[in-house]
């Protein structure tokens, strides 16, 4: 009988989170960050928006498979609308 891996799934606000926007995955430590732009250590699953304004990401760690839903970038938006160079 083949036996079949649950992934974890996690959720993480990013509010929480300290520095430049690195984190370790919750289950297996491996880094996550935004400036990975290979997807060596994880990959993009789903975005959610609304309207232009980002609210939520799912992405999978490919060292473990975790699952982590990111919330909390309520603060980006509002950097973002406050920094804009738009008139």
């Amino acid at each position: 009988m083949m036996k079949m891996r649950t992934a974890s799934v996690f959720k993480l606000d990013l509010k929480q989170i300290e520095g430049e926007g690195d984190f370790p995955c919750p289950s297996c430590g491996n880094t996550i960050s935004p400036d990975d732009l290979s997807e060596e250590s994880y990959k993009i699953l789903e975005v959610k928006s609304k309207g232009d304004r980002l609210e939520g990401l799912t992405i999978l760690c490919n060292k473990c498979g975790s699952i982590i839903h990111l919330v909390g970038f309520e603060l980006l938006n509002e950097y973002e609308e406050e920094f804009s160079t738009d008139p």
